[in-house]
């Protein structure tokens, strides 16, 4: 599914421990190659890491941590507020002599915004560091729980170290993987668990067979179907934005689209302009709707605005609003017209109130 061969696959729990690992890894394998001796100047030693200011938690709350303990130094590269996601010159200006990994997410999981993974990687790969000073590698991750099962994800392509892959993002049950180039020959990869040595002692732990194999079919079906799928999605979505475009006229803002970028074919962030219409609100007076204001895993910020549509330039009292809005391989437009009505009569019901 991603043009990997198997003895690149490593079995997880999930994306968040992919990601996880990820990180641990290129601390591990920095100071495994820049061991600390007493005397030096250990912040000139310490490992740094690339992100966006766009990341899944499993990210940026991992990387956040290892700051505060002061194991690694980290810089945050902003998205742009033109094309929604991070640009490849401002990854490459964040390089430092002890930069060891970079992490930038496939496409947001809020925005649908696909960043431009492969140009960051080449450009990163492309840098040209002295010879006659010992540097550590810059190892090359993005995280695909969004784009796996909506568009074609190649890890050749992208020219990745390492991927990682959330099975129900894509029909399957709730297990991850992680694909590691070649691992422990042309990439490191250092376990965060100790035990039976399964997984080839990457991943110890008596693997959950039947969601392994529940992922695979999954992975078939999107090889099968993937062209089809990534149609449907598209064709439905851009329906729904239509119909609430006729129905909301210059009340709707698509918080989603931005000049010159590429979006997933599955994802609408929309809001409706007025006091009184936070998307928290509105999901609390529709009938049909299941969605959420953010990202889906932090359905209890209330009516806070989203940090991402915020760092993506969206004012607040628009981002205040925002629904998060996705379809799927068997939403149908009928469907659609049902969710649109069903908003039309939940904004009716806050205005009147």
């Amino acid at each position: 599914m991603i043009n990997a061969i198997s003895q690149d696959i490593i079995f997880t729990s999930g994306g968040t421990e992919a990601n996880n690992l990820v990180i641990h890894t290129a601390i591990q394998h920095f100071k495994a190659t820049f061991p600390q001796t007493d005397g030096l100047d250990k912040c000139k030693f310490m490992p740094h890491i690339i992100t966006s200011n766009l990341e899944h938690d499993s990210v940026k709350l991992v990387i956040e941590h290892y700051v505060t303990e002061k194991v690694i130094e980290a810089t945050f590269v902003p998205a742009s507020k033109v094309t929604g996601h991070v640009e490849v010159d401002d990854i490459v200006s964040a390089v430092r002599p002890n930069t060891c990994l970079v992490t930038v997410m496939m496409a947001n999981n809020e925005t649908g915004a696909i960043q431009p993974i492969a140009d960051i990687m080449k450009a990163v790969k492309s840098l040209k560091r002295d010879p006659q000073t010992e540097l550590p590698r810059i190892l090359l991750h993005t995280d695909a729980a969004q784009t796996i099962g909506k568009i074609k994800v190649d890890v050749q392509e992208l020219g990745v170290d390492y991927l990682t892959v959330v099975g129900h993002k894509f029909y399957a049950p709730r297990i991850g993987a992680l694909f590691a180039k070649n691992p422990a020959v042309s990439t490191p990869l250092y376990p965060m668990f100790f035990g039976g040595g399964q997984e080839r002692n990457f991943r110890p732990g008596t693997e959950n067979t039947g969601m392994i194999a529940g992922l695979g079919k999954a992975a078939e079906l999107v090889i099968q179907n993937i062209d089809k799928f990534e149609r449907h999605m598209r064709d439905v979505r851009d329906y729904l934005e239509q119909r609430l475009s006729d129905t909301f006229g210059d009340r709707v803002h698509f918080n989603s689209k931005f000049s010159g970028s590429a979006r997933l074919p599955n994802t609408c962030n929309v809001s409706i302009k007025g006091k009184g219409l936070q998307g928290n609100k509105i999901l609390q007076h529709t009938s049909h709707i299941q969605a959420s204001v953010g990202a889906a895993c932090h359905s209890d910020l209330g009516s806070r605005p989203s940090h991402i549509l915020l760092a993506v330039g969206i004012p607040y009292e628009i981002a205040v609003n925002a629904l998060r809005l996705s379809v799927g391989r068997h939403t149908t437009k009928e469907d659609i017209d049902l969710v649109v009505h069903d908003i039309q009569q939940a904004v009716e019901a806050l205005q009147q109130s």
